[in-house]
């Protein structure tokens, strides 16, 4: 197995574990964690996952180079779709998915890494889409996420360059939303995804729900999904509770119903 899942409490840690390799995606392991991701989001028991990398050098070096080498066109296109169903199944995920990217997250790493709501980074993380260098091009998400996260200037220039970025040039560019100390990246993404699995269950989904929208439809459609899953929010008991405990000053008791 190279995905690992660790349960604490309502938080999933899931780790890409392909130490020989940087943890680099072949096809077997986009599979496999296409797998975590579909079986985690459909338990209402999970509230927030952490998504990491083994070891110290890398988050996701990227795609696996050696297998790639060795695709014709129509592998390379199956390939891609695995790569897409993948990253779309976590921004589809009805949790929020916290990157901790630990290392290079190059290529397919750093597509991986924009698949996710957040992304904390170590200070020795290195980000770039390289693919150009290799005589091809991004190819799972990273040229339409990369522009929607950074714009499109900055989108063009890590794509159309190939260049590597370090992490505090990738939060100055907004690509990530903090550095850490090595030995803090996953315990602070531990302490976020614990707060926010703390927050109400039905509210932190709608409002996924509603900031993917944001980015997939018009400033008008937008502001309906939120209307519409604003109002869904005063159906629940947790909607209930939670304004009950802010008047009663005591902590709430949130259900996820």
């Amino acid at each position: 197995m190279a995905v690992e899942v660790v349960r604490e409490d309502a938080v999933a840690v899931v780790t890409v574990s392909r130490p020989e390799a940087l943890n680099a995606l072949d096809r077997g392991t986009t599979a496999e964690l296409l797998e975590v991701v579909q079986g985690l989001s459909a338990d209402d028991a999970v509230r927030c996952v952490v998504l990491t990398g083994a070891g110290s050098k890398a988050f996701v070096a990227g795609a696996d180079i050696a297998e790639m080498s060795r695709m014709s066109a129509d592998e390379a296109r199956r390939f891609a779709a695995l790569g897409h169903s993948l990253m779309s199944a976590i921004g589809a995920a009805p949790q929020p998915w916290l990157a901790a990217v630990n290392g290079f997250a190059l290529g397919g790493g750093c597509e991986l890494a924009l698949a996710c709501d957040v992304r904390l980074a170590s200070e020795s993380a290195r980000f770039g889409q390289p693919e150009v260098g290799l005589g091809i091009t991004p190819g799972f998400g990273g040229t339409q996420r990369l522009p929607r996260a950074v714009g499109a200037g900055w989108a063009a220039y890590l794509v159309l360059s190939g260049r590597t970025i370090t992490a505090e040039e990738a939060l100055r560019i907004g690509l990530v939303q903090a550095v850490l100390p090595a030995d803090e990246l996953l315990p602070e993404a531990r302490r976020l995804a614990a707060e926010i699995a703390a927050k109400g269950p039905l509210a932190v989904r709608y409002a996924k729900a509603a900031l993917r929208a944001a980015t997939a439809t018009d400033l008008e459609t937008g502001q309906g999904v939120e209307r519409d899953l604003f109002a869904l929010c005063f159906a629940s008991g947790d909607q209930k509770e939670g304004m009950a405990a802010f008047l009663e000053k005591r902590a709430p008791r949130f259900s996820g119903r």
